[in-house]
């Protein structure tokens, strides 16, 4: 049973909803999330990213960071710019992307649904990004920004959601992709009794963007409780923020690829041992593949269709038959000598959201030397490898749109 409750959120006013609402963290480097802050002292990046405030000579792991972000936010909180609700809450969280529409329920989750395995991941995390969380929010007191769970569509949950979002909202506004934001709060006790005990019958939640936020969660859970000695288990350190949708409204887009080198290959030889694993085949500018076990590579100004050769996966693995993994095990790893992408400085992941053109702002830059476009993993897929237990390879999902930070904030204690 999936275990949710009601919080008490740390929010903007109305009036500054827009000003303060900022993408994740973990989507821009720092000089990115410099200039989208810029001349805006409300921006939620100043918590999210406090190094952009340091010299840029700062490591981004330095304790100072940490504590810049601690500051920040509690300036937000002196100056008005974040205020506390006075009831516990459940939030419906809307986003609408051209013809894609998301709405959510914002709550906090129980670690312990996390540590039993009720909330299901899919992939690994790495030590000095899940050390950063555990930190950052550890030293905030807080979970400034909410992980992206999923659970398969129950009609009855998402009946009362509509019935909500067709009253008033708090918060309406575009941001400067063109991304509609909608924020209703439910303060109904009675509704958020029967959500509370619909989710409590649904099996499982499945962690779609935020495994390091959400194993931080545990970890800094686990800091609170040793050093607590009347521990009770309902403090608020034991859950954390998330925003839950529906499996039928969310939308994966592709987790493509771009390698520094050829692994010391001549680009015929290249071409002749991926020849072995792929059928190639000249494409049009802008690849994008538009269906399984397709890939679009990008080498010499020239994109290529790659086609998975029979016997080159298992279509009956549910690992082995994605397309990320078609591509690690046949091309990247031993042709190119990517043999852990999770580690290895040679490869970099651009979400799909930046589309083609990136990929060929990459290779012709002269950074990279080549870089591959995917095709979506799907939900079903997702689901379906989590629910055997098992993980798929690092960034084969990005998700859109991304969910704005600052909008709601839950505080630990």
């Amino acid at each position: 049973m999936a275990l949710i409750k009601p919080f008490r959120a740390l929010r903007p006013p109305k009036s500054l909803a827009e000003k303060v609402a900022a993408l994740p963290y973990d989507v821009m480097n720092v000089e990115e999330a410099k200039a989208m802050a810029a001349g805006n002292p409300y921006s939620f990046l100043h918590v999210s990213r406090p190094e952009i405030d340091l010299p840029a000579e700062v490591d981004p792991y330095a304790e100072e960071v940490y504590v810049k972000g601690r500051e920040n936010m509690q300036r937000f909180i002196a100056e008005g710019t974040l205020i506390l609700d006075r009831d516990e809450c459940y939030y419906v969280y809307r986003q609408r992307m051209g013809a894609i529409e998301q709405t959510g329920l914002v709550v906090c989750a129980g670690v312990d649904d996390y540590e039993s395995g009720v909330i299901k991941k899919h992939e690994l995390t790495r030590a000095d990004k899940e050390e950063d969380r555990v930190r950052h929010i550890d030293y905030l007191d807080a979970n400034d920004e909410p992980v992206f769970y999923t659970y398969r569509n129950d009609p009855a949950i998402t009946a009362i959601v509509a019935g909500v979002a067709a009253g008033e909202p708090t918060y309406h506004f575009t941001t400067d992709d063109g991304v509609i934001h909608t924020l209703w709060i439910i303060s109904d006790r009675a509704v958020i009794d029967d959500l509370t005990t619909r989710f409590a019958a649904i099996k499982t939640l499945y962690v779609a963007d935020g495994h390091h936020r959400s194993a931080a969660a545990g970890r800094v859970r686990e800091l609170r409780r040793a050093a607590n000695p009347g521990h009770t288990g309902n403090e608020e350190y034991n859950w954390f923020l998330t925003v839950i949708f529906p499996d039928s409204e969310m939308n994966i887009m592709p987790y493509n690829r771009a390698v520094k080198d050829l692994n010391g290959h001549s680009v015929a030889e290249l071409m002749a041992r991926i020849g072995e694993r792929f059928a190639i085949t000249p494409a049009a500018g802008g690849f994008a593949p538009s269906q399984r076990h397709e890939f679009g590579m990008y080498l010499e100004g020239r994109w290529y269709q790659l086609v998975a050769r029979e016997g080159t996966f298992d279509e009956g693995d549910a690992v082995s038959h994605l397309d990320v993994s078609i591509l690690q095990n046949n091309l990247l790893s031993p042709i190119l000598a990517i043999r852990n992408p999770r580690t290895d400085q040679r490869i970099s992941f651009v979400g799909g959201i930046r589309g083609t053109d990136e990929l060929e702002r990459l290779v012709d830059g002269g950074g990279y030397r080549i870089a591959f476009s995917l095709n979506p993993t799907s939900m079903e897929e997702l689901m379906q490898l989590a629910d055997a237990g098992q993980i798929m390879p690092p960034k084969s999902t990005w998700f859109e749109p991304k969910l704005r930070s600052g909008l709601f904030v839950h505080q630990l204690s």
